[in-house]
């Protein structure tokens, strides 16, 4: 909050007058009245000049973004404005359950509302800078802008896409549109086949840029959107309290059941624990890859603070609290984590922790320049890819292939807002690996 001091010549008035400043900040200006004082002095000098000045100050004002307030949030605001309690729940319905993104939308409210709510309040959306849609399988990207300038990215996985299993029916995966967004400008993790982060780490997201991601990517493409994966850019758990409110916000307003929200972690051990103790509802993936200390740690950097001992023993206790099943990601490095001792260890694993295994082919990160180890990582072949999940399915593992989705498009983590970022700084689109044509067909 800025204060102002000013001198300026009224006469007989006091007013508010509501300026904009830019799209966040305004100034209300209180202006006082003023007597005016005639004198040998100020009696030659111009009519507005005579008086003598009083002051005004004015209050830099930011508004408040409604856009990311849970249902309690809204009815306190409410009712901090003036208004009744009720009004807070028809704009949690305005703003989530029939999506308007201005006020003149709410019908049910009264125009001397939206005046109020206009000249307080805003609903800020994000900027779609580029959407690309593959046209080998229809996974849509979308790289979004946020209102400081950064950039985020969703994906949009049609059905039959998002996960293969012999065990869904094709009623089930036909209706499945799976929406991944993301919780972080960047990602502070540096997992090594990563290309968000050779981005580095900028700030969270704001509940509301996680919430607006479903919504826009609802009305961008026309279609209903049936299950949510927290494994975009970042790594949820380290925006916790953004995640979970937007959670709470989608579940309640947007119609996507918390048994279809999937949150995914590279293994921040302390919120693992969390939420088994405050038992959340959604379902909770970890990023795996190996059990083998040394190989982890070489792929992601987390593991020198919560080693594999460390993450199964919360893994285990999320369990323990929840009775809910994990998944473990497991993305296929060529001689890396798919040999005999890598199935052997995972079979091991789950008799200890009842679990799922989600197998992921590795996206090619080469337009990122690698060097050191990530330029060693290569993906498994297909036979060997196959001999894998087949030797965990006779040991009784649920099994789910990741399929390729939107190879011929920048699909992976990461690799469209690094791309743009690349062209804008050089001018030049930079050089992509031949695509693949994805596999589109359970293993």
């Amino acid at each position: 909050m800025f204060q102002y001091f000013l001198n300026i010549p009224l006469i007989n008035s006091t007013f508010k007058y509501i300026a904009e400043v830019n799209n966040n900040v305004y100034l209300v200006l209180n202006l006082i009245p003023i007597t005016y004082h005639p004198s040998p002095i100020t009696s030659n000098l111009p009519f507005a000049s005579r008086f003598s000045f009083s002051y005004f100050y004015a209050h830099a004002m930011t508004k408040t973004s409604l856009k990311g307030l849970t249902l309690k949030e809204l009815e306190d605001f409410a009712i901090s404005i003036g208004e009744k309690k009720f009004r807070g729940k028809q704009l949690f319905d305005w703003l989530y359950t029939k999506e308007a993104s201005t006020f003149a939308e709410m019908t049910s409210i009264s125009k001397g509302l939206h005046t109020k709510l206009a000249s307080i309040a805003q609903i800020n959306s994000l900027k779609l800078i580029e959407q690309q849609v593959s046209r080998e399988d229809g996974t849509t990207k979308f790289l979004f802008e946020l209102a400081d300038g950064n950039r985020i990215e969703s994906v949009l996985i049609p059905p039959r896409t998002a996960f293969q299993s012999p065990n869904a029916s094709g009623e089930e995966e036909q209706k499945r549109l799976t929406l991944c967004v993301s919780t972080q400008v960047g990602c502070p993790l540096d997992c090594t086949f990563c290309a968000t982060a050779t981005m580095g780490f900028l700030r969270n997201l704001t509940v509301g840029e996680i919430v607006d991601q479903v919504l826009q990517a609802k009305k961008i493409s026309g279609r209903r959107v049936t299950n949510l994966v927290y494994m975009g850019m970042g790594e949820p758990l380290m925006n916790y309290e953004n995640v979970m409110k937007s959670i709470e916000i989608i579940t309640t307003g947007m119609g996507i059941a918390a048994r279809r929200i999937t949150v995914s972690t590279a293994g921040w051990v302390p919120k693992i624990r969390q939420m088994g103790d405050e038992n959340r509802k959604v379902k909770l993936a970890v990023s795996l890859h190996t059990l083998d200390d040394d190989v982890r740690t070489q792929l992601m950097p987390i593991n020198k603070k919560f080693p594999v001992d460390e993450l199964l023993g919360a893994v285990h206790y999320y369990y323990s609290k929840t009775k809910r099943r994990v998944t473990f990601e497991y993305i296929l490095f060529d001689g890396l984590n798919d040999r005999h001792e890598d199935i052997e260890r995972l079979i091991k694993l789950s008799k200890r922790i009842p679990c799922k295994v989600n197998i992921i082919p590795f996206h090619s990160i080469d337009f990122t320049h690698p060097t050191g180890f990530s330029a060693q990582l290569h993906p498994t072949p297909q036979k060997r890819m196959d001999e894998f999940v087949r030797r965990l399915r006779e040991a009784h593992l649920t099994v789910f292939v990741r399929s390729s989705a939107g190879e011929d498009i920048d699909a992976a983590c990461g690799q469209l807002a690094v791309k743009v970022e690349q062209r804008h700084s050089t001018g030049k689109p930079p050089v992509s690996p031949k695509p693949r044509t994805p596999n589109l067909q359970p293993v």
